[in-house]
């Protein structure tokens, strides 16, 4: 038993994207572009198996004779980083400040030694297995990037022009996103978590911030002119799409500056940003917990927590929002067909 594969969604010329069937941690859209002469994926699934699925799914598309021989990884969180390893010849490329957020997370083994046996009767083990539990990490290796760099970087694949951008820290602190411009294409990263009437999303998560640098990638995207835009989770948006995403950024922001001002701590900040209820439709509501727990630091300048205290705290918000927001994580395990 396993998650169930993503959806594969013919963009145009040669370039497709990978989409979860569903929401929640973990689950987030992948790229493929495709020339006579090779091909490359932009971000990869979390573990092996759907790794392995949208590996099998690529291979259907490539020419005789082509490999999938680069990864763009769009910034350093395992669910776009750790399914490189079925590709173990492959360049995979990511800028030269995602190292520190690769540092910050949990290896595979050390996250699936954590998820398979954390204390399910306290509210972090019992998060954790819920959401975290049908990946499996348990003979997957660290992977690292082949190919740092900084600013800009420009690839072509056979005639296609592959322009990918550094950005300042947003949503880790190693972001990049990735323009296609003959296929009028961006995929954003996790600078960007969409939702639509019908396929709504998850609330975001930011590592880092600020979230004026959020909103000012979300800029840089719809400044491309691209009319196709691919987020790190969620529905593929247009540009229209990716301006309500700023609104509700701006929304987290000014609250989150608001209750700073008044004195209130972030955590009491994201309960009261959850019970004002601006956007029921999201999942998670938990993680504004981290989005909130960044700004403040930002603000502050107070230093980054473990990442086990920042996701204990989600799982104990969590607790207190629960039923009324259900989660939309993995937990449900589907019979692969």
């Amino acid at each position: 038993m396993s998650i169930t594969s993503g959806d594969v969604v013919d963009l145009g010329r040669d370039l497709y994207a990978w989409l979860p069937p569903k929401r929640g941690w973990g689950l987030a859209n992948c790229g493929l572009l495709v020339s006579a002469r090779g091909a490359l994926w932009i971000d990869t699934p979390y573990d092996v198996v759907l790794a392995g699925q949208f590996l099998a799914e690529s291979s259907k598309r490539l020419p005789d004779g082509a490999s999938i021989d680069r990864v763009v990884v769009t910034h350093a969180n395992g669910d776009h980083f750790w399914g490189a390893g079925v590709l173990p010849d492959a360049e995979i490329i990511a800028t030269r400040e995602a190292r520190e957020h690769i540092h910050y997370e949990p290896t595979p083994q050390q996250q699936h030694a954590l998820v398979s046996t954390g204390d399910r009767a306290t509210a972090l083990g019992a998060y954790l297995g819920r959401h975290f539990g049908p990946f499996d990490w348990s003979h997957t290796e660290p992977v690292q990037p082949t190919t740092y760099f900084t600013g800009e970087l420009e690839l072509t694949l056979g005639e296609y022009p592959v322009q990918i951008t550094a950005l300042p820290s947003a949503h880790t602190t190693g972001d990049l996103m990735v323009h296609l411009p003959a296929q009028s294409a961006v995929f954003s990263g996790d600078v960007i978590f969409s939702s639509t009437p019908d396929r709504p999303g998850d609330h975001p998560v930011h590592w880092a911030g600020p979230l004026s640098n959020v909103i000012a990638a979300c800029e840089r995207v719809l400044a491309t002119g691209a009319e196709t835009i691919v987020p790190g989770h969620g529905p593929v948006l247009d540009q229209a799409g990716v301006r309500d995403h700023i609104g509700y950024l701006e929304y987290v922001r000014e609250r989150a500056h608001a209750f700073h001002t008044a004195g209130i701590p972030s955590l009491e900040a994201a309960r009261r940003v959850i019970a004002e209820g601006r956007y029921p439709e999201l999942g998670l509501p938990e993680r504004l917990v981290v989005t909130i727990g960044s700004e403040y630091r930002q603000l502050d300048g107070s230093e980054l927590p473990g990442v086990l205290q920042v996701m204990t705290d989600v799982a104990e918000v969590a607790q207190e929002v629960e039923p009324a927001h259900e989660p939309a994580g993995p937990a449900e395990k589907h019979v692969e067909e």
